[in-house]
């Protein structure tokens, strides 16, 4: 994954349920790799297995630092019950001085993975 390496990003990955995307948010969180989790109900419409398909899904924006996104990436992968799990990386162009900075702050602490 490639990320702005200066700055802050959002990714964002799916679960099929919410019990799921809450469980992978606490544990992106506990280990300070995101600073804070966004948890909520999406509609996704995709191509797979050769067909259409149309399914309730559960949405987790994850607030980080850039330079974790590659980390924080394969962090998802590893527990994630998607063959195929959606970890995009959109940067941060502009933010409140303070969030970042809290965002920063919340991130920098001993990572334990």
């Amino acid at each position: 994954m490639t990320a702005n390496q200066q700055g802050f990003v959002v990714v964002t990955t799916t679960h099929e349920s919410e019990e799921q995307a809450r469980s992978l948010a606490a544990a992106v969180v506990r280990e300070r790799l995101a600073a804070c989790a966004q948890v909520y109900p999406v509609r996704s419409v995709y191509w797979w297995d050769a067909e259409v398909q149309d399914a309730e899904e559960w949405r987790i924006d994850l607030k980080t630092r850039a330079e974790l996104a590659d980390r924080l990436a394969g962090f998802i992968a590893g527990r994630h019950s998607y063959a195929t799990p959606e970890v995009i990386a959109v940067p941060v162009v502009s933010g409140s001085p303070g969030y970042l900075a809290w965002v920063a702050e919340e991130t920098a602490g001993p990572l334990r993975t």
